[in-house]
């Protein structure tokens, strides 16, 4: 029988170290290190096709060798909190897929992985161990092959280790393996060897004498031998080590007679136990993996757990103007409905719980058979009277905007409570949600995304029924929802933020920006002029043609061939990144014309070409602004993205000259004044940023001249720029290191500069040190309008997670609050262009800025209005300062 048997401990600990460290269930179970374990173990098998399977874990109690030797494994830290807590669920998943694991008091891992594949192998069979510990190469022989498994960077590789390829890599048998960690000590293990005999030697001695017994037998003549590594002292040392050396081959070798009962058919792969290995994936919200695998639920819940009482629906079509008549009221009078529509509002299904929860009524009202008017019936449905549930109330904004309905009425948005409540989560597909929560999973409701499936040819039960389960899955959320959302203080940042900024974007998404597309084409013409010049003047400085925006390519050429100093290693060859590129900008030309032709190519491929894609007959870009994607609240926009069009580039500049007004018509743009620092200012409460702000003077002087002990007047402006670098490098929990690279000093110059700013804003130090330290106690950090972002990483043992964290931390409280500040000034500015009756309308939100369409006439007004509404949006103890201007261009603007 071919046998796979697997180091579970050395396997567990790749995956956890080689996987994201964010991945983890609702209730914040960790799970990046059985997510990579089961992709590793299912690879395998897919390569291997073993016919028996087992899995070794280590246990906690000591093992002979720790009684054989104190210091065994002394060193070694214990396992970190989030792994710890996964190993009993990882042996959870291994039982549901019917995989024999094994553990034994008093040995390890090892000596049960050797004593499997002695057994196979007595019994005729062959044995593949799967382990990242090359102690492992002893048991290699002709019947057992160790494959070594290594994860860096997120991938995972194996390497088969045979009799032939350890001879070849190592000039002797892999049972000398011991005789080599016998006399060269293994740190990992914290077993000595014999002191002042390194590697090197050891592999020569070995290679020499095969064992330890066999070289101290031939002791008086090792120095006279021709081949040996005479050193002077060497006889002395491996006499003075004899002892040591024979105490470490003993805790260097497998041994292979552990007292497990192990027959290799208790090892024969079996079938899944597959409803509880679906319940056990499905509450580790593994769904792809469920899907992978072809897991089904069974009958009953594997977890044992009750399921929810069922509750009786009652169906109510409505066809008629009398049908919708009587059920108005019902709607009206109700605490509140779930509303389901259908693609382009072609049905709407409206969904009304009695208060016992156990009755509920599903309203089916379709277009293609209401028999009266069916868009009078819409715009009461989403007037002020009926107050609405819904699923991503935004695009259903959009779509009854299109049908000239006025949307208003909405109390709750599951889509967006589900963000506010797990702003990372990065999807928010009912679904998903189902899992997540309800440890349960439901079809995509496919009967009802095509309005033919309502045909009276159709099964329309089958519909009904797929249309009712999102309308009470839409239910379920808000009852469990709304007490979270006041538990966490997040209710008003939905009832006053979120749900009233909806109609705002759905509006904005319908007026678009007008786009001039002969501009834009004579631009990309441009642009692909400089893109030849700069291809032709590269492939001459290098000598000849390649393709320059390939990695490898670029890389063969200015590290091989003109022999520029790499800097940074990737898993596939030297990084030719930008951050490098500008490293090597000065020992090249080349290097600054790659650079540039990146720049040329991003931008016409991405705008040029992209934008002039997605023009619309009416000559408008619509872009779609996404509410429920950033961490901190941010809005972000997509087909097309108009928020990376370079700001402060001379491209920039041109790219913003193609967004313009209609005639008769001009864009007045406002944008917040550093309004990251000014909040910075506020929430640290730092006197000295404070009074700076108040005193209407430039914010980066002010701070050069305080931090360099410089009158204002003589501030030069390489030290103003340090001190911008370091004003917005501070929001960001920028390191020393990264500040000298933006501003081009030593990190020592860079730490001075940071110690400087920090004694002066001392206020500023504390802040930090007070909000990292209270998100770790509190789990969360929230920006003043009660945002949070949850950060497990602040508690975590891994460095790179915790700093991670800690930069989060820091950051997402003011860049948070920005996002609220300017989401409520999108609010106010659209209330009061409507309330006076203006012909100004917004159109474009970029991070701090705000577009707004208008008439020439009404340019001064809407100048005034935005100044107002932005800077009066929020009471501060540093003024809000908006910039306003008009243009006929979005340039002109800046």
């Amino acid at each position: 029988m071919k046998l796979m048997v697997i180091d579970g401990n050395s396997i567990v600990n790749r995956a956890f170290y080689g996987v994201s460290q964010n991945l983890s269930t609702r209730e914040g179970l960790p799970t990046n290190a059985i997510f990579g374990f089961l992709n590793i173990l299912l690879k395998l098998l897919d390569e291997e096709q073993p016919q028996g399977l087992a899995v070794a874990f280590d246990m906690r109690a000591p093992t002979f060798r720790h009684k054989a030797f104190a210091e065994y494994k002394a060193q070694r830290k214990g396992m970190p909190e989030e792994l710890a807590v996964q190993m009993p669920v990882l042996k959870d998943v291994l039982d549901a897929m019917n995989i024999r694991r094994y553990e034994l008091e008093g040995w390890e891992a090892d000596d049960l992985l050797g004593t499997m594949a002695r057994v196979n192998a007595n019994a005729g069979g062959e044995t593949v161990i799967v382990t990242g510990d090359k102690d492992a190469l002893q048991l290699v022989d002709d019947r057992t092959t160790v494959k070594l498994v290594s994860t860096r960077m997120g991938q995972t590789t194996t390497r088969d280790v045979t009799p032939e390829e350890f001879r070849a890599e190592y000039g002797f048998d892999p049972i000398h393996m011991i005789d080599l960690k016998a006399l060269m000590g293994d740190t990992s293990d914290n077993y000595p060897g014999v002191k002042g005999v390194g590697e090197k030697t050891a592999l020569a001695l070995v290679q020499l004498y095969h064992t330890v017994e066999h070289l101290y037998d031939h002791m008086p003549e090792i120095c006279s031998a021709p081949d040996t590594p005479a050193k002077p002292g060497l006889v002395k040392k491996l006499t003075e080590g004899a002892d040591s050396a024979r105490l470490c081959k003993e805790l260097a070798t497998i041994r292979c007679d552990a007292p497990m009962g192990f027959h290799p058919a208790d090892a024969k792969r079996q079938p899944f136990n597959g409803p509880v290995l679906y319940q056990t994936l499905l509450n580790l919200e593994f769904t792809k993996l469920i899907d992978k695998l072809k897991l089904t639920p069974g009958p009953a819940r594997a977890d044992g757990a009750a399921e929810p009482e069922e509750v009786q629906v009652t169906v109510i079509p409505v066809l008629t103007g009398a049908d919708f008549t009587n059920a108005l009221p019902r709607w009206q009078g109700a605490e509140s409905v779930a509303v389901l529509p259908l693609p382009g509002l072609a049905g709407v299904a409206v969904s009304l719980s009695e208060e016992d929860g156990k009755q509920a009524y599903l309203y089916d009202i379709r277009a293609a058979t209401y028999q009266g008017d069916y868009h009078a019936l819409l715009a009461a449905l989403f007037g002020p009277t009926v107050k609405k549930v819904a699923h991503g109330v935004k695009e259903l904004c959009r779509a009854l905007l299109d049908e000239g309905i006025e949307p208003e009425g909405f109390v709750f948005d599951t889509e967006l409570a589900a963000y506010l409540l797990d702003p990372t989560a990065g999807s928010y597909e009912l679904r998903k949600l189902a899992v997540s929560y309800f440890k349960k999973e439901v079809e995509q409701s496919a009967a009802y995304k095509d309005e033919t499936a309502f045909s009276l040819l159709d099964d329309g039960l089958k519909a009904q029924t797929a249309w009712y389960e999102d309308t009470a899955w839409i239910q379920a959320f808000y009852e469990l929802f709304q007490p979270k959302l006041k538990e966490y203080g997040l209710m008003s940042v939905l009832t006053d933020i979120e749900l009233p900024l909806c109609p705002v974007l759905a509006r904005m998404e319908r007026a678009g920006v007008l786009v001039d597309a002969q501009a834009l084409a004579d631009f990309g013409k441009q642009l692909q002029l400089g893109i030849d010049t700069l291809k032709a003047e590269i492939y001459r400085l290098a000598g000849e043609e390649f393709n320059i925006l390939s990695p490898k390519q670029l890389g063969h050429i200015l590290f091989d061939k003109l022999g520029l100093p790499p800097v940074k290693k990737t898993k596939t060859g030297w990084s030719t990144n930008v951050d490098v590129l500008e490293k090597l900008r000065p020992q090249h030309e080349i290097v600054g014309a790659v650079l540039d032709y990146r720049q040329l190519t991003k931008l016409n491929s991405t705008y040029v070409e992209g934008l002039g894609k997605v023009i619309d007959a009416d000559g408008r870009i619509h872009t779609s602004f996404q509410n429920t994607v950033t961490a901190t609240g941010r809005l972000s926009s997509t087909e097309p993205n108009l928020q990376n069009i370079p700001v402060r580039t001379p491209l920039g500049a041109e790219m913003r000259k193609m967004f313009v007004a209609p005639k008769g018509r001009v864009l007045v743009d406002a944008d917040y004044s550093q309004i990251e620092l000014r909040l910075l200012a506020h929430m640290s409460g730092d006197q000295a940023m404070i009074d700076g702000f108040n005193s209407g003077v430039d914010i980066h002087t002010v701070t050069a001249s305080q931090v360099f002990s410089l009158p204002q007047d003589a501030v030069p402006p390489e030290l103003r720029r340090a001190a911008k670098a370091v004003n917005f490098g501070i929001v960001y929990g920028i390191s020393a290191y990264s500040l000298s690279e933006d501003i081009h000093v030593t990190v020592a110059q860079a730490k001075e500069y940071m110690e400087k700013y920090f004694e002066h804003y001392s206020g500023v130090r504390a802040y930090m040190a007070r909000v990292v330290e209270r998100g770790r106690e509190d789990g969360y950090v929230s920006t003043l309008y009660g945002r949070r972002r949850w950060l497990p990483e602040l508690k975590s043992s891994n460095f790179n997670t915790r700093s991670f964290g800690e930069r989060v931390a820091l950051n997402m409280p003011i860049q948070g609050t920005a996002a609220d500040i300017i989401k409520l000034a999108m609010i106010k500015v659209d209330a009061r262009l409507r309330a006076e009756n203006l012909e100004a309308r917004l159109v474009l939100q970029v991070h701090d800025e705000l577009i707004v369409e208008c008439p020439e006439g009404e340019a001064e007004q809407v100048k005034a209005l935005l100044q107002e509404e932005m800077e009066g949006v929020a009471a501060l103890s540093v003024p809000l300062v908006a910039d306003a201007k008009a243009g006929r261009t979005w340039a002109e603007c800046h």
